[in-house]
């Protein structure tokens, strides 16, 4: 016996699918019209502190108060907050110099104490609050992770919450488009750097 001829969706499906590229054509200038800030995101293990450049943290529900950061996989950072499930977040400013983020965003933990000769304090998980060029700052217990291909996902229940100073955040628009600057290799971002006409 043979096996049935296909129904006629199923052919026709099939023909589409053929006709298709794996992947549609993106403009991924679309991802810029998504609003993100920059934020010093830190942790710490066995008395170590580190800290990173992040634009993807946001608030994600409000009782109880939580937030979410996604770390890629390969940064020091990550590995502090999947070992200590802690982070902090760390509101950056308009005004701030590039330097400081180069600081964070440019130099590997594992290379460097990117913390010393700055002005932190630990906030009550034991986590780094960035001081210098910074509006507000969070810190938070994780309760959830998740893996997102090269990334890592963290959801934090917030422990503390505190004004640092009144200003205005620096958006990511504007680092990119005032300050002129580029993403770091393992940003979620830095396949957008060669994008022209941000």
């Amino acid at each position: 016996m043979g096996s049935a001829p296909p129904c006629r969706w199923l052919g026709k499906i099939l023909r589409e699918v053929e006709g298709m590229s794996a992947v549609p054509e993106l403009d991924v200038k679309a991802l810029f019209r998504l609003t993100y800030g920059l934020y010093v995101v830190g942790s710490t293990w066995q008395g170590h502190h580190n800290a990173q450049i992040a634009n993807a943290v946001m608030q994600i529900t409000g009782d109880p108060l939580c937030v979410t950061t996604c770390l890629h996989k390969d940064n020091l950072t990550t590995e502090y907050v999947g070992k200590s499930g802690v982070f902090s977040v760390s509101v950056l400013e308009h005004e701030v110099p590039m330097t400081y983020i180069g600081r964070f965003g440019f130099k590997c933990g594992r290379d460097e104490d990117k913390c010393s000769a700055v002005n932190l304090k630990e906030g009550p998980t034991g986590s780094p609050l960035f001081l210098d060029w910074t509006l507000a700052v969070l810190d938070a217990r994780v309760i959830h992770a998740a893996d997102v291909h090269t990334h890592r996902l963290f959801v934090g229940e917030v422990q503390s919450a505190e004004i640092v100073k009144e200003g205005t955040p620096l958006t990511y628009a504007d680092y990119h488009k005032v300050k002129k600057g580029k993403s770091q290799k393992n940003a979620p971002t830095a396949i957008f750097n060669d994008v022209k006409d941000l």
